[in-house]
């Protein structure tokens, strides 16, 4: 059961509540709170990275919000 609350964790800690466009974020610090519950470091001040991985591909849509490929897994 452990395996699957930490699985959960990490997979929760990739989601922000809400639909953040790359445009929103351009030139700012961040500090929002995951679904998870922890924060997570954004800096979109020269390109974008969360938590120390960079975002490769931003702003795809999707039915229930939008996705932002990053080149590597981020932990809480």
């Amino acid at each position: 059961m452990a395996e699957k609350e930490q699985l959960s964790a990490v997979l929760t800690y990739h989601v922000l509540p809400g639909k953040v466009m790359s445009g929103d974020i351009a030139g700012k610090t961040l500090m929002p709170e995951t679904v998870q519950g922890s924060t997570v470091s954004i800096d979109a001040t020269d390109g974008v990275t969360i938590d120390g991985a960079t975002v490769i591909k931003a702003d795809i849509n999707a039915s229930n919000g939008v996705i932002h490929v990053i080149d590597q897994v981020i932990t809480p």
